[in-house]
């Protein structure tokens, strides 16, 4: 049968390819055939992941951990082109062929220069029970990819977001249709963003638990076309995100901020709870509707049926010229302007 664009055929007879402590990942995976199953025992490997064929990668849980070498690696074991830029696992395809049905499951990833996990040009691929915690950049990201599923993970103390989501981190340009990725069930602490997504489509943040970062969830577009937005953001709980993060070239100081909108259309923000998050800072307060510093606007997004309370200077805020944004049903006691509790 064939096979379509960027999907790699499972061999007729997978294999699972255990690795034992002390042994190399790089290695069962540079052995495996698509659709072979590597299965990591219980141990801490310190090495760096480069992944570019369909297999599943599963850990033991809490117990098998990769972490960067704590010192070069002998000239038999060269550094893999993860290791070279940083990151933790990479998960990387072509321009005219993704890599297609990733999975990665069920260990964790600490203390890497750039990110736990670092994917692009992918279809389908899905991260489920990792921890990403204490990493440099991001936790869990990934960019130029569709159909994505980051399920049940913890993504803790990470320099930039737990999860980050975006078209491309090194052009403009208009937003990727995701074709439905999810997030969902994820706990994010003490990151500077719990989830960013940015200058995508298509795709919906649910049921996720994030307290203790700088900022809850934060949407992120331009004035490129597509825009950004056509997503759901439901369910979550977002409580005291009031950690003090220092601003940068792109954003001011982040300090208790739960859900920000920052050039987003057509997104529907429902049914979450988002409580506590305090700070003084131009992105601080429950549900936010930023004002872009390159000038897109928020248009017809709806926030109804969310308990906002407790968050400061107000629960919600509509800034900027965008039009068509509706506030409905929210639980909430105060706003700016005023009238939208």
């Amino acid at each position: 049968m064939a096979t379509g664009l960027g999907v790699a055929a499972p061999s007729a007879a997978s294999a699972r390819r255990t690795v034992h402590p002390g042994e190399s990942i790089q290695e069962a995976v540079d052995a495996a055939r698509p659709g072979d199953t590597i299965f990591v025992l219980p141990g801490t490997y310190h090495e760096s992941v480069h992944i570019t064929k369909s297999l599943t990668l599963r850990g033991s849980g809490a117990t098998t951990v990769i972490t960067p070498p704590a010192a070069p690696l002998p000239a038999a074991r060269a550094e893999s082109p993860c290791a070279q830029t940083g990151n933790g696992i990479c998960v990387i395809g072509a321009a005219d062929e993704p890599v297609n049905r990733v999975s990665i499951r069920s260990l964790t990833l600490t203390g890497f220069k750039k990110s736990g996990i670092w994917a692009s040009r992918t279809d389908r691929m899905t991260v489920e029970q990792v921890t990403a915690e204490k990493n440099g950049t991001w936790g869990i990201a990934q960019e130029r990819s569709t159909r994505g599923a980051f399920r049940n993970n913890t993504a803790r103390d990470n320099a930039e977001s737990g999860i980050f989501v975006a078209n491309t981190i090194d052009r403009e340009g208009g937003a990727t249709d995701t074709l439905g990725a999810v997030i969902r069930g994820n706990t994010l602490t003490g990151n500077r963003i719990g989830v960013t997504v940015r200058r995508v489509r298509n795709l919906s943040v649910n049921d996720n638990v994030l307290t203790g970062n700088c900022g809850g969830i934060f949407v992120v577009g331009d004035e490129g076309e597509p825009g950004a937005g056509d997503m759901t953001i439901r369910g979550n709980r977002i409580h005291e995100n009031n950690k003090f993060c220092r601003g940068n070239t792109r954003l001011p100081d982040i300090q208790g901020a739960g859900i920000v909108l920052t050039g987003a259309e057509e997104t529907l923000i429902r049914a979450n709870s988002i409580r506590g998050n305090v700070g003084a800072s131009p992105l601080s307060g429950g549900i936010l509707l930023f004002k872009s510093f390159v000038g897109a606007t928020n248009t017809d997004n709806v926030i109804r049926d969310n308990e906002v309370r407790g968050n400061k200077p107000a629960d919600l805020a509509n800034q900027g010229t965008g039009s068509g944004n509706r506030f409905l049903g929210n639980r909430c006691e105060t706003s700016q302007p005023a009238g939208m509790c």
